[in-house]
């Protein structure tokens, strides 16, 4: 596993956990938390993005997502690959997707 430098993965976390909140959860409950109250996106490196799914009665676990397209290795492809799992989160779970 090979990781981005910790001010990618800070900057990246501060913009998914600050401006997508519900993009989180969806990914969350359509990769394994079916059930989940919240998520937040904890990490990430150049084979998955890794989130922290709260249940319905406080419990938490790690769901790690590997990215679709994947391994990655540039900042930019991080955007595509998040994008990309929150495309393949509306549709399995029936939502619709908002333009990006």
């Amino acid at each position: 596993m090979t990781t981005f430098e910790p001010a990618v993965v800070d900057a990246v976390l501060a913009h998914m956990n600050d401006d997508h909140v519900e993009d989180n959860l969806l990914i969350v409950r359509a990769n394994g938390a079916p059930g989940a109250a919240s998520a937040v996106m904890i990490g990430l490196d150049t084979e998955a993005g890794v989130w922290e799914a709260v249940g319905p009665e406080g419990g938490t676990e790690h769901v790690r997502v590997p990215w679709p397209a994947g391994p990655i290795s540039e900042r930019a492809e991080i955007r595509r690959e998040v994008v990309a799992l929150y495309d393949a989160a509306c549709r399995a779970l029936g939502q619709e997707p908002r333009p990006h």
